[in-house]
């Protein structure tokens, strides 16, 4: 509605989202520019699909109802058993939001031109009579105390209506809890920058980024690069060509800003796999990059795999030269459609990583792209339907736990660092590293370079 403000502010608006597992409003009817006036409502409202309806008190009390049925007039009750009643703003004016879900769901709704918002017929009504007042009553359609849900104080200071543009496409709440504060942004980075391997012999985690060509590996190192360096960065090279961007091994050692001190992780970018043979990271390459074998810059041949006779080549490496956790970064748009040959491609290479020991987390990248609702906002991920989808399948066709899948949103056309972005992207990096962490416990403190050859690489 052009011109006309929503009352609510942004973290009043963030609880009703997150009550209604929904994330676009758009606000119909404001009583203190339309009027209180039920007909009014009605004009305004009618067939516009599923609504929320917002009252305020004097007392500071934010209260309302949700449905996800069409006023039409009718002059009946509708049947929902998805409506609710809710707080959102208790005594004092304090966020303490409760939901009250419909009982009798033949009642949830009187839908009649001579009320305003009806739930439960007559259990919250908000308009009457052409005042700016709620009306409350005891049956068994809501169960309810009156005093929690508005403080007894049923005169109104406005009224709003909203039509829920994306009911049902985000779960009621997150299947994983994430703190989205800068504080917790903070908390993890302090985490990530104190982390230190377990053997004196490791100063850094090595981490091989593995994927499809144009899943975005080498703008997840670029994205973790820019949220320690202050501002929207590009260090590696990334783009969206059919053929892989990436035609060397590199690997990136990150620091704690442009000037400051290395950070415990070191990302070892590759080539891209491809679904043709001959095209693309070969994976007879992948064993010598774990073992440690391949030296920085060195160009991948299609044709012809790594050998000891190679320039460069690193005949003895030792455990810190060698991969601690392997990242697949995967498309989260493309999974459903991914060729079988690629498919197999990486099924075959989890199997060799399997050989190895060497721990494994996917991430699912372009979350904006699975749920556009996320394009300005990606806290609500993990209640996103669309995005939990996408992760079960990639679970279920990679053979991998979903506990270690993790979605992630790269820049790619921001300017600017947002802190939602940022935890998300923190948050995978410290799950790779508490993985690589994991990995080196599995050798003894002394001599480990020899037990990791011997034992685990004499079957791979």
């Amino acid at each position: 509605m052009a011109g006309v403000k929503s009352r609510l502010t942004r973290d009043e608006l963030k609880e009703l989202q997150y009550l209604l597992g929904s994330k676009h409003f758009s606000l119909l009817y404001k009583g203190s520019v339309h009027g209180f006036n039920p007909n009014t409502f009605h004009c305004i409202c009618n067939r516009q699909g599923p609504t929320v309806a917002v009252a305020y008190n004097n007392s500071g009390y934010i209260f309302g109802g949700f449905t996800v049925q069409s006023y039409i007039s009718s002059g009946a009750c509708l049947r929902d058993e998805k409506a609710f009643l809710f707080r959102l703003k208790g005594k004092g004016g304090e966020l303490s939001p409760m939901k009250i879900p419909v009982k009798i769901a033949e009642n949830a709704v009187y839908d009649h031109s001579s009320y305003g918002p009806n739930f439960g017929n007559g259990s919250l009504l908000l308009l009457s009579q052409n005042i700016a007042a709620a009306a409350t009553s005891a049956n068994n359609n809501y169960l309810f105390n009156a005093t929690d849900l508005h403080g007894n104080d049923l005169v109104l200071v406005e009224c709003e209506v909203y039509r829920v543009e994306d009911v049902g496409d985000f779960l009621c709440s997150p299947w994983r809890r994430v703190t989205w504060t800068s504080g917790e942004r903070e908390k993890i980075m302090e985490e990530i920058r104190t982390f230190k391997p377990n053997l004196n012999s490791v100063s850094q985690f090595r981490v091989l980024i593995l994927g499809p060509v144009g899943a975005g590996k080498s703008s997840f190192f670029n994205s973790v690069n820019s949220v320690f360096w202050g501002y929207v960065t590009s260090q590696a090279i990334a783009g969206s060509d059919h053929a892989s961007v990436t035609m060397q091994y590199r690997t990136y050692a990150l620091k704690n800003g442009r000037d400051g001190k290395p950070l415990p992780i070191v990302f070892c970018d590759t080539m891209g796999l491809e679904e043709k043979t001959g095209a693309g990271l070969e994976i007879d390459e992948v064993p010598n990059i774990i073992k440690g074998h391949i030296p920085d810059r060195y160009q991948f041949n299609p044709s012809a795999t790594v050998c000891p006779d190679t320039p460069g080549y690193i005949k003895n490496p030792s455990l810190k030269d060698q991969i601690h956790c392997v990242v697949f970064v995967i498309d989260g748009c493309k999974i459903e459609i991914l060729p079988e040959k690629l498919e197999d491609k990486l099924k075959q290479l989890r199997r060799k990583l399997n050989k190895f020991g060497v721990p494994q987390l996917v991430l699912l990248t372009k979350v904006d792209e699975i749920c556009p609702s996320l394009e300005e906002d990606v806290q609500c991920v993990y209640q996103s339907k669309a995005v939990e989808k996408q992760m079960r399948i990639t679970s279920e066709r990679l053979g991998i736990p979903l506990s270690q899948i993790v979605p992630v949103k790269n820049y790619s056309s921001e300017l600017e660092l947002r802190c939602d972005v940022d935890i998300l992207i923190l948050t995978a990096v410290r799950q790779i590293l508490r993985l690589a962490e994991g990995y080196l416990c599995n050798f003894p403190l002394e001599n480990p370079s020899k037990v990791l050859t011997k034992d685990l690489y004499s079957e791979a």
